[in-house]
């Protein structure tokens, strides 16, 4: 056999004749105690390399150790926890639970569970679900669904919205969502609790039928309820925070919070400032609409004055007052005054706006099953039970079945029987009640145990000739709302250099028109659509070309000519081009080279 190559925290620092006994006396002493516990090793038998980890960043999990096919933690020791005879600690140091990286799991064989460890396992999991991670271990039935869906569904998760922080209304946050009414899921894992999201919930209840409604379900897009969102449902707050700071500058100036003066440089006017009191600041609980002035500020000029008469400088101001965004509106929550960490006068200010669900709203299951508000439709249109339900929330069916989501139905199934029992239902990855049990509790209560409903149409009030599966399951509002990604323009601000419209929704800026989108006017043959697109709405510039040497002609407005200043000719002729292109030439002239146009008559 060859020699191995080691190698330490991936540096080669020399070879090996016998790699695997190597490997297990690194991991015995780091057993017993003799070499760190941080020590990490892993032998890849098709490279020939062993590899020792021991450098900080290394993401570890635990693991219980397995030796002759029987775990090493023992009930004798289940017991000692319990009492707290021996803690975590002790079983690290007993060698019966060790953390290992990516690098040595890559080369264990973990058992599931107690019952599946055999001799050729080495590890064991401390519980099956901790192949997650913390936010992972949110989702509910995730063993039921297709991976893609479980990693949608945790990214997912960040973006609801919630309880952030149970102090929000002391926190002076750039930007905050803060949900109106959130509760705890029906239907959760174990780590639910374990992790404290119970005390801080992103989501409700929702009662949902999944069935095509009018067609504006289409997709992924879902139907809400009008009467729900008018009780509430989805409803949040957002908060966004201004900031302004009294900045010295070299010379003894500084900015100055105050109500401008009529005088100033910038001024906006009387309205602008009508809702500041005479120190530049705006009152609490005042509504306030795009481009309203928050902090009214002055500074001075960005230049040095010059001496006016008997040589005193003048001192002139500008207005540099802080505004609410132009496409933002709201009540004033909180103003603060303070200081900064170098001295200066530091004044913050927290504007709150309610949101209500709209058309093209974000919203997520926790099983990656995520749509967009196609239709709000009023209560009495809506599909409703023999009993009177009616749901508050109808999904698409083609949205399940090529996921593979089996984990929403399953909490569907969950959340009806939790609804009906006052409990809530465990839905703990690998341990979580069987599909077989919610049916049974379902036909108890008196349901089909299938979950599948009688509805009759809200509008005809005939009994639909299908059965709708309906269930409760728990529906989190994202912060993707439409209110914040609505953007468009007809004409607006262009950038210096090029001309062409400026880039996003916050400074006004155009709509890309990107390769593909030229590509699809190029394969439908609209090329004067394709012209007003590229060149017209963007930086059209008309430029005088000398038709003689091919070089840019001037006009002298003075004398009222136009000539060439290469070759003087006054052959000259206007050409409509993009100012991108032009910029282009002149920076090929800064490069030493010299680019000529060759002009030819249309009609050629």
């Amino acid at each position: 056999m060859s020699q191995a190559t080691v190698y330490l925290n991936g540096t080669l620092i020399g070879f090996h004749d016998k790699p695997k006994e190597l490997v297990e006396k690194i991991k015995e002493r780091r057993r017993q105690g003799k070499i760190s516990d941080k020590v990490n090793v892993g032998y890849y038998a098709d490279t020939h390399a062993l590899h020792v980890n021991s450098d900080k960043g290394r993401t570890r999990r635990p693991l219980i150790v397995v030796e002759d096919g029987e775990p090493t933690l023992t009930e004798e020791h289940l017991q000692k926890l319990d009492k707290g005879k021996m803690d975590w600690q002790d079983l690290l140091n007993k060698g019966i639970i060790e953390y290992l990286d990516a690098e040595e799991e890559e080369t264990a064989y973990i058992a599931r569970t107690r019952e599946e460890a055999s001799e050729e396992h080495n590890y064991l999991e401390v519980h099956p679900s901790l192949i997650m991670g913390n936010v992972g271990s949110f989702t509910v039935f995730p063993n039921h669904n297709a991976s893609p869906r479980i990693t949608m569904a945790t990214s997912m998760l960040k973006q609801s919205i919630g309880l952030y922080q149970s102090n929000f209304n002391l926190r002076m946050d750039t930007q905050g969502y803060i949900g109106y009414y959130p509760q705890m899921p029906l239907v959760k894992s174990k780590q639910t609790k374990i992790l404290g999201s119970d005390k801080r919930p992103a989501g409700e209840n929702l009662v949902v039928a999944i069935s095509p409604f009018d067609a504006y379900n289409i997709e992924d897009a879902i139907i809400m309820n009008k009467a729900s969102i008018e009780r509430g449902a989805a409803r949040n707050i957002f908060c966004r925070t201004y900031s302004g700071e009294e900045r010295r500058y070299p010379g003894g100036q500084k900015d100055r919070f105050e109500l401008p003066d009529p005088e100033i440089q910038g001024y906006r006017g009387e309205e602008e400032y009508k809702y500041l009191d005479d120190d530049g600041i705006i009152q609490p609980e005042t509504e306030v609409e795009g481009d309203n002035v928050l902090i009214g500020k002055t500074s001075p000029p960005r230049f040095l004055e010059e001496k006016g008469e008997l040589s005193i400088i003048e001192e002139s101001r500008r207005d540099d007052s802080i505004t609410t965004r132009s496409n933002e509106s709201g009540v004033v929550d909180v103003v603060m005054l303070t200081e900064a960490s170098n001295g200066n006068k530091l004044v913050k200010v927290k504007v709150r706006s309610e949101q209500i669900p709209e058309l093209g709203d974000k919203f997520s299951s926790r099983h990656g099953q995520k749509g967009v508000i196609g239709l709000i439709v009023p209560q009495r249109d809506l599909p409703f039970t023999a009993n009177g339900t009616v749901p508050d929330l109808i999904m698409n069916p083609h949205a399940v079945p090529s996921r593979m989501t089996v984990g929403h139905i399953m909490e569907l199934l969950g959340g009806k029987l939790a609804s009906m029992e006052g409990r809530t239902i465990n839905a703990t990855a690998f341990e979580g009640e069987n599909y077989e049990d919610l049916e049974q509790g379902l036909k108890d209560q008196g349901f089909n145990p299938r979950g599948e409903e009688v509805l009759y149409n809200g509008k005809t009030g005939e009994e639909i000739k299908a059965q709708i599966f309906m269930g409760v399951i728990y529906y989190q509002k994202l912060k993707h709302l439409v209110s914040k990604k609505i953007h468009a323009r007809g004409r607006g601000p262009v950038q210096m250099l090029t001309r062409q419209p400026t880039e996003g929704r916050v400074r006004k800026g155009g709509l890309r028109f990107g390769e593909m989108e030229r590509d699809t006017l190029i394969g439908h043959g609209t090329s004067m659509l394709l012209l007003e697109r590229l060149l017209k709405e963007s930086d059209a510039a008309e430029e005088l070309i000398c038709k003689d040497c091919g070089e840019i002609a001037v006009r002298d407005r003075i004398r009222n000519k136009k000539f060439c200043p290469l070759c003087g000719s006054k052959n000259i002729e206007p050409v409509e081009i993009s100012y991108a292109f032009k910029l282009l030439l002149d920076e090929l002239k800064a490069s030493t080279i010299r680019p000529k146009l060759n002009l030819t008559d249309k009609t050629m």
